[in-house]
């Protein structure tokens, strides 16, 4: 059995990175200030490590103590009951096992164009399960790095990661302090600006030419108001999945995955 100091006050300060993980603006405030990301399940947690993420510390159900595996031999584990890791987190934690990560810090915006042919670009994305959805995707379907707009959520917020199933570890990303300026910066890099968009003037994807699928810089906006005028009017070519049966759109992870397979045919 790994060793384990047990919990049994959610007000311990040692569990302090666990608190309130339901409280969006909450963590939004504690995690990156702070230089942390939690990861939850056995098999998101492995991947991270995989991913050279060092771990601060593991909460787990005391009764799946003898369950985790692959863990540094330095690694700091906390046990609790059910109902005192539910105090502490705010929910039931299903999956038994949670850790606080130490965040990475992020590649520089040329580093990140230097080393990548196909970009996932995303305007405003703020729903962090579309967010983790989109990364799983990328990762699967041949995208080689995301760029993210000053507005878009935190891919390593833990529902981003869960939903991904720690893909986010994957992908490397980096985001952007000036918008305008980004989007100049990846075409001047020889990328072709792709806005996905239902609007008119649109070219399905299927009908690139090979000079526009060489290096594709995929522009997606969030659901609902989709890409700003700024980044229509930034793109070379507007692109669209041909849709039936007078369906006008399609949920934004959904679109990416179709569009992320086109582009890597």
């Amino acid at each position: 059995m790994v060793p384990y100091a047990e919990i049994t006050d959610p007000a311990d300060d040692r569990i302090a990175d666990y608190r309130a993980l339901t409280d969006v603006e909450l963590r939004t405030k504690w995690e990156p200030p702070n230089g942390l990301f939690i990861a939850e399940g056995d098999l998101v947690i492995q991947r991270a490590l995989r991913g050279g993420y060092r771990l601060r510390s593991v909460l787990v159900d005391q009764k799946r103590v003898d369950q985790l595996t692959e863990l540094p031999p330095d690694a700091v584990v906390y046990g609790g009951t059910q109902p005192v890791l539910e105090a502490i987190t705010g929910f039931h934690v299903h999956r038994g096992v949670l850790a606080s990560f130490h965040r990475r810090p992020l590649p520089t915006m040329v580093q990140l164009l230097a080393g990548a042919r196909r970009l996932a670009v995303l305007e405003g994305l703020n729903t962090h399960t579309n967010l983790g959805a989109l990364f799983r995707s990328a990762a699967a379907l041949g995208i080689d790095a995301v760029v993210l707009s000053p507005d878009c959520a935190d891919p390593l917020y833990r529902r981003s990661v869960r939903v991904s199933m720690g893909e986010v570890f994957a992908i490397p990303y980096a985001k952007s302090t000036d918008w305008r300026e980004t989007l100049s910066t990846i075409r001047q890099a020889g990328f072709t600006l792709l806005a996905m968009t239902p609007g008119p003037d649109t070219v399905a994807l299927a009908a690139l030419t090979p000079e526009q699928r060489s290096r594709p810089a995929l522009l997606l906006g969030a659901e609902g108001p989709g890409l700003t005028r700024h980044a229509l009017a930034a793109s070379d070519v507007r692109v669209a999945i041909p849709m039936h049966h007078g369906v006008d759109s399609l949920n934004v992870a959904t679109a990416a995955a179709i569009a992320f397979y086109e582009l890597s045919r």
